[in-house]
């Protein structure tokens, strides 16, 4: 933990000091809050009264209004003003953070692996900006990494301190933030669902098999939404794994009658079925959006999580090279639909490099060649700003200098992030970002090599998604429509896994900082 000065007594802290919520402010704030609703339309009172709930309990707890931001961050992308809910439960929540370390004059900041490396990235990209045509393209995407290393800063210190105040009542915080986690992933599942198949209608665009519409939820496009819901597809199957695992060794007991069964219990069946539900209907969603970048990062992912399930590597690479002989065989005998066999092999296609100026533009190829077009855009910047690029977030206002004569128009970015992060960022920028993931990659496995039962089948579901998420960087960018929300949230779930070697820095952090409290009261003249 990194300590900051205590702050001086003032109005303020005064204010918010359990001392002085009395009764009568609640009657006060009731009688108001009941005032409003009743001059409002049952439409909006309801809404209303939602949002005063969420805000008094992101008041008396911080994280309530991390899940609120969790489960209404997808609404960004099709809500209109400053700032879309996910950001407003986000700020809040902050905000509410900060208000508590305030009131009880102290600020933790707790020193997590990860917290370097993102530290690192983000300040090499606002050394970009300095030069960048654009500081408000710039600062949009500062912001986004701002954000996550705060999230993670705040998962990490208030689920601590819950699970220090609430340890006598079995209440665990890291539950409560899956089901958030899931919450928000189910939301979408269910409506990328029913705009598949259930609707009957959608964009001309988008439909698919003549008679179905490409699912995307509220993201407005299906790549994205097929890249969020990998985070909530791929973290369960991790879940489900250790579930099985779980379930075999118990089932193994349970047959050599052991006494009394190596002490194990008996698995959470009721726990197994809700994370297959939710799971199995996430998987239905990702592969109703039609998405061929979301549909082999799924892919990519389920083949990490064979090969590091067992605890031995070469047991994973076994199971792996089973799984590929299967779904090898499977595909020549026709159990796989020809459909999705040619939408997956039709992917190299977009991954091929080459100059295509002077390329015949047809219905069938449009896609693939305004791809490309825009990855020789971003090549053309890298070459020109080598180490330190046009500046983050620059890709859009510097493409009209690089654009093809056929494809005048942006993306917004190079639909593919490594070649993206490269024309913003330079040599510096992309080996900071590598960096970084390397750094989480490395993390998440040792503790995978360290942890037991659901905790290491989270951290198994966690290095799934660090795959789909590096996978479809190939040909996407998913840091969009506040996905990064929960990114940042996973990022301190990671930290919060990493229980030994974190359980040691807070326990010499707060060591440290009770004997400075004491030589400070000593100081004054006070009794210790």
């Amino acid at each position: 933990m990194q300590e900051l000065r205590p702050f001086p007594r003032t109005i303020f802290t005064r204010l918010v000091s359990p001392s002085q919520w009395q009764p009568a402010w609640f009657v006060l704030l009731a009688v108001l809050v009941g005032g409003v609703l009743v001059m409002l339309p049952p439409a909006e009172s309801g809404p209303l009264l939602l949002r005063t709930a969420v805000l008094l309990l992101t008041l008396i707890e911080p994280l309530a209004g991390l899940f609120a931001a969790l489960l209404t961050g997808p609404l960004g992308a099709i809500e209109v003003g400053l700032l879309d809910s996910g950001q407003f439960y986000l700020l809040f929540s902050l905000l509410a953070w900060l208000a508590h370390g305030l009131r009880q004059r102290r600020l933790f900041v707790p020193r997590t692996f990860l917290a370097v490396p993102l530290a690192l990235f983000t300040g090499i990209a606002a050394i970009t900006v300095m030069d960048a045509a654009s500081y408000n393209f710039g600062l949009k995407e500062l912001l986004k990494w701002g954000e996550m290393l705060a999230i993670m800063l705040l998962v990490v210190d208030r689920v601590t301190i819950w699970q220090e105040r609430h340890a006598k009542s079995g209440m665990k915080p890291v539950i409560w933030l899956l089901v958030a986690l899931f919450a928000a992933g189910l939301s979408q599942a269910a409506l990328g669902i029913y705009q598949f198949g259930l609707r009957g209608d959608g964009p001309e665009h988008f439909l698919v098999l003549g008679q179905f519409y490409r699912a995307y939820g509220t993201f407005n496009q299906p790549n994205p939404y097929g890249g969020f819901m990998n985070l909530t597809a791929v973290l369960g199957l991790g879940i489900l794994l250790s579930y099985l695992w779980e379930i075999g060794n118990w089932r193994l007991a349970m047959r050599r009658q052991q006494s009394p069964i190596a002490n194990r219990q008996p698995p959470n069946w009721l726990a197994f079925f809700a994370v297959g539900s939710v799971t199995a209907v996430a998987l239905m969603a990702v592969i109703f959006s039609w998405s061929r970048g979301a549909w082999l990062s799924l892919g990519a992912a389920a083949a990490m999580l064979v090969l590091f399930w067992p605890r031995k590597l070469w047991q994973g690479a076994l199971l792996l090279l089973l799984g590929a002989g299967l779904l090898l065989g499977g595909s020549q005998i026709g159990l796989v639909p020809a459909s999705v066999t040619e939408r997956i092999t039709s992917f190299s296609e977009d991954l091929r490099f080459g100059d295509v100026r002077g390329e015949d533009i047809t219905d069938e190829n449009y896609a693939v060649l305004e791809r490309l077009a825009h990855w020789q855009a971003a090549l053309g910047m890298a070459q020109d700003q080598p180490w330190f690029g046009v500046g983050f977030g620059n890709y859009e206002p510097a493409y009209a200098d690089y654009a093809l004569i056929n494809w005048p128009y942006p993306l917004g970015h190079a639909h593919n992030y490594y070649l993206n992060l490269l024309a913003e960022t330079g040599i510096m920028g992309l080996a900071a970002y590598l960096l970084l993931w390397t750094a989480v990659f490395w993390q998440t496995i040792r503790v995978i090599r360290r942890s037991d039962g659901w905790q290491r089948g989270v951290a198994l579901g966690l290095l799934g998604v660090w795959t789909a998420l590096t996978v479809h960087h190939l040909v996407d960018k998913l840091y969009v429509n506040n996905i990064y929300i929960q990114l940042g949230a996973l990022f301190g779930l990671l930290q919060l896994l990493d229980e030994k070697n974190l359980n040691r820095k807070l326990h010499g952090a707060r060591q440290g900082l009770e004997d400075k409290s004491r030589r400070l009261l000593y100081l004054r003249g006070e009794k210790v």
